[in-house]
Protein backbone atom coordinates (compact mmCIF):
# COMPACT_ATOMS: atom_id res chain seq x y z
CA UNK A 1 0.00 0.00 0.00
CA UNK A 2 1.40 3.35 -1.03
CA UNK A 3 1.13 6.73 0.66
CA UNK A 4 -0.29 10.12 -0.22
CA UNK A 5 2.09 12.86 0.92
CA UNK A 6 0.94 16.49 0.85
CA UNK A 7 3.50 19.33 0.78
CA UNK A 8 1.85 22.64 1.55
CA UNK A 9 3.08 26.18 2.18
CA UNK A 10 1.14 27.98 4.93
CA UNK A 11 1.35 31.13 7.04
CA UNK A 12 1.33 31.15 10.84
CA UNK A 13 -2.45 31.53 10.76
CA UNK A 14 -2.84 28.61 8.36
CA UNK A 15 -3.40 30.50 5.10
CA UNK A 16 -2.29 28.62 1.98
CA UNK A 17 -3.66 31.04 -0.60
CA UNK A 18 -1.37 32.50 -3.26
CA UNK A 19 2.15 31.78 -1.95
CA UNK A 20 3.79 31.75 -5.38
CA UNK A 21 2.78 35.05 -6.95
CA UNK A 22 0.53 38.12 -6.66
CA UNK A 23 -1.98 36.82 -9.21
CA UNK A 24 -1.82 33.14 -8.32
CA UNK A 25 -5.11 33.14 -6.39
CA UNK A 26 -6.99 36.39 -5.81
CA UNK A 27 -10.30 34.72 -4.96
CA UNK A 28 -12.42 36.65 -2.42
CA UNK A 29 -10.27 39.73 -2.96
CA UNK A 30 -7.08 38.24 -1.52
CA UNK A 31 -4.36 40.88 -1.99
CA UNK A 32 -1.34 39.24 -0.38
CA UNK A 33 -0.25 36.80 -3.08
CA UNK A 34 3.46 36.18 -3.51
CA UNK A 35 4.27 35.93 0.19
CA UNK A 36 6.61 32.92 0.05
CA UNK A 37 9.51 34.45 -1.91
CA UNK A 38 10.89 36.73 0.85
CA UNK A 39 11.41 33.68 3.07
CA UNK A 40 12.87 31.35 0.46
CA UNK A 41 16.48 30.24 0.95
CA UNK A 42 18.78 27.53 -0.35
CA UNK A 43 18.11 25.17 2.58
CA UNK A 44 14.33 25.27 2.27
CA UNK A 45 14.70 24.89 -1.50
CA UNK A 46 16.83 21.80 -0.98
CA UNK A 47 14.23 20.35 1.39
CA UNK A 48 11.47 20.89 -1.15
CA UNK A 49 13.63 19.35 -3.88
CA UNK A 50 14.49 16.34 -1.73
CA UNK A 51 10.80 15.61 -1.31
CA UNK A 52 10.19 15.89 -5.03
CA UNK A 53 12.99 13.38 -5.64
CA UNK A 54 10.97 10.70 -3.80
CA UNK A 55 7.70 11.00 -5.69
CA UNK A 56 6.52 8.28 -8.04
CA UNK A 57 3.38 10.13 -9.09
CA UNK A 58 2.33 13.78 -8.89
CA UNK A 59 -1.18 14.75 -7.81
CA UNK A 60 -2.43 18.32 -8.23
CA UNK A 61 -5.53 20.44 -7.99
CA UNK A 62 -6.65 22.17 -11.17
CA UNK A 63 -5.28 25.65 -10.35
CA UNK A 64 -1.83 24.38 -9.43
CA UNK A 65 -1.84 22.00 -12.39
CA UNK A 66 -2.48 24.86 -14.83
CA UNK A 67 0.45 26.80 -13.33
CA UNK A 68 2.78 23.77 -13.49
CA UNK A 69 1.63 22.73 -16.97
CA UNK A 70 2.32 26.23 -18.26
CA UNK A 71 5.90 26.18 -16.99
CA UNK A 72 7.56 22.80 -16.42
CA UNK A 73 7.13 21.22 -19.88
CA UNK A 74 9.14 24.14 -21.30
CA UNK A 75 11.77 24.30 -18.55
CA UNK A 76 15.36 23.27 -19.38
CA UNK A 77 15.69 19.49 -19.46
CA UNK A 78 18.78 19.56 -17.25
CA UNK A 79 16.83 21.07 -14.33
CA UNK A 80 16.26 18.09 -11.97
CA UNK A 81 12.78 19.16 -10.88
CA UNK A 82 11.67 19.67 -14.50
CA UNK A 83 13.03 16.26 -15.47
CA UNK A 84 11.18 14.61 -12.58
CA UNK A 85 7.87 16.35 -13.16
CA UNK A 86 7.91 15.72 -16.89
CA UNK A 87 8.74 12.02 -16.52
CA UNK A 88 6.41 10.85 -13.74
CA UNK A 89 2.70 10.09 -14.12
CA UNK A 90 0.62 13.15 -13.31
CA UNK A 91 -2.94 13.28 -12.00
CA UNK A 92 -5.12 16.36 -11.75
CA UNK A 93 -8.43 16.51 -9.90
CA UNK A 94 -10.91 18.64 -11.80
CA UNK A 95 -14.68 18.89 -11.45
CA UNK A 96 -14.80 19.79 -15.13
CA UNK A 97 -13.29 17.21 -17.52
CA UNK A 98 -10.73 18.65 -19.97
CA UNK A 99 -8.02 17.51 -22.38
CA UNK A 100 -4.64 18.03 -20.69
CA UNK A 101 -1.69 19.15 -22.79
CA UNK A 102 1.04 18.09 -20.35
CA UNK A 103 2.26 14.66 -21.43
CA UNK A 104 1.55 11.88 -18.95
CA UNK A 105 -1.48 13.56 -17.33
CA UNK A 106 -4.67 11.78 -16.28
CA UNK A 107 -7.74 13.77 -15.23
CA UNK A 108 -9.60 12.59 -12.12
CA UNK A 109 -13.11 13.85 -11.41
CA UNK A 110 -13.87 12.15 -8.07
CA UNK A 111 -11.18 12.66 -5.43
CA UNK A 112 -12.92 10.50 -2.84
CA UNK A 113 -12.59 7.31 -4.90
CA UNK A 114 -10.01 7.85 -7.63
CA UNK A 115 -7.26 9.25 -5.39
CA UNK A 116 -7.57 6.27 -3.05
CA UNK A 117 -6.86 4.00 -6.02
CA UNK A 118 -3.48 5.71 -6.58
CA UNK A 119 -2.24 4.18 -3.32
CA UNK A 120 -2.61 0.78 -4.94
CA UNK A 121 -0.46 1.81 -7.91
CA UNK A 122 2.38 3.94 -6.55
CA UNK A 123 4.66 3.88 -3.54
CA UNK A 124 4.64 7.65 -2.98
CA UNK A 125 2.17 10.03 -4.56
CA UNK A 126 2.89 13.65 -3.66
CA UNK A 127 0.51 16.58 -3.68
CA UNK A 128 2.42 19.87 -4.04
CA UNK A 129 0.63 23.07 -3.12
CA UNK A 130 -2.98 22.55 -4.28
CA UNK A 131 -4.44 23.72 -0.97
CA UNK A 132 -8.08 23.28 -2.00
CA UNK A 133 -7.38 19.69 -2.99
CA UNK A 134 -5.46 18.98 0.22
CA UNK A 135 -8.46 20.20 2.23
CA UNK A 136 -10.69 17.75 0.35
CA UNK A 137 -8.25 14.87 0.80
CA UNK A 138 -8.06 15.55 4.54
CA UNK A 139 -11.85 15.40 4.69
CA UNK A 140 -11.76 12.01 2.95
CA UNK A 141 -8.89 10.84 5.23
CA UNK A 142 -6.64 10.29 2.22
CA UNK A 143 -3.54 12.18 3.39
CA UNK A 144 -1.02 9.85 5.02
CA UNK A 145 1.65 12.48 5.65
CA UNK A 146 1.28 16.24 5.85
CA UNK A 147 4.43 18.33 5.34
CA UNK A 148 3.74 21.91 6.33
CA UNK A 149 6.26 24.57 5.40
CA UNK A 150 5.20 27.26 7.88
CA UNK A 151 6.26 30.85 7.17
CA UNK A 152 6.62 33.66 9.75
CA UNK A 153 3.81 35.83 8.44
CA UNK A 154 0.08 36.14 9.13
CA UNK A 155 -2.74 37.88 7.27
CA UNK A 156 -5.90 37.32 9.29
CA UNK A 157 -7.72 36.45 6.07
CA UNK A 158 -7.45 34.07 3.14
CA UNK A 159 -8.08 30.40 2.55
CA UNK A 160 -7.12 28.34 5.60
CA UNK A 161 -6.19 24.69 5.67
CA UNK A 162 -8.30 23.79 8.68
CA UNK A 163 -11.10 26.34 8.36
CA UNK A 164 -13.50 23.42 7.86
CA UNK A 165 -13.43 19.65 7.63
CA UNK A 166 -13.49 16.67 9.94
CA UNK A 167 -11.64 16.38 13.28
CA UNK A 168 -8.24 14.74 12.80
CA UNK A 169 -5.22 13.87 14.92
CA UNK A 170 -1.62 13.69 13.75
CA UNK A 171 1.67 12.42 15.11
CA UNK A 172 5.07 13.99 14.51
CA UNK A 173 6.82 12.09 11.71
CA UNK A 174 10.23 13.79 11.88
CA UNK A 175 11.98 16.43 13.98
CA UNK A 176 10.93 19.97 13.03
CA UNK A 177 13.41 21.69 10.75
CA UNK A 178 14.04 25.43 10.81
CA UNK A 179 15.46 27.33 7.84
CA UNK A 180 17.65 30.47 7.81
CA UNK A 181 14.94 32.96 6.80
CA UNK A 182 12.43 31.78 9.38
CA UNK A 183 10.37 29.06 7.71
CA UNK A 184 9.86 25.80 9.60
CA UNK A 185 9.08 22.36 8.18
CA UNK A 186 6.64 20.32 10.27
CA UNK A 187 5.97 16.72 9.16
CA UNK A 188 2.98 14.86 10.53
CA UNK A 189 1.46 11.43 9.91
CA UNK A 190 -2.28 10.86 10.19
CA UNK A 191 -3.17 9.35 13.57
CA UNK A 192 -6.90 8.75 13.70
CA UNK A 193 -9.33 10.98 15.59
CA UNK A 194 -8.45 13.51 18.31
CA UNK A 195 -8.49 12.40 21.94
CA UNK A 196 -10.37 15.03 23.95
CA UNK A 197 -12.19 15.47 27.23
CA UNK A 198 -9.21 14.53 29.40
CA UNK A 199 -8.41 16.62 32.47
CA UNK A 200 -4.77 17.72 32.59
CA UNK A 201 -4.66 16.87 36.30
CA UNK A 202 -6.31 13.47 35.90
Amino acid sequence: MGTIVADLFVTLDGVYQGPGGPNEDTENGFEFGGWQAPYFDDESGEAIGAGIDTLEALLLGRKTYDIFAGYWPNAPADVPIAKKFNEVPKFVVSHTPFEPTWRGTTVLTDASTEVAALKQRFGTTRVIGSGDLVKSLLTYDLVDRLNLFVYPIAFGEGKRLFASGVPAAFTLAAPPRAFPKGAVLLSYDRAGTPVTGIDIDA
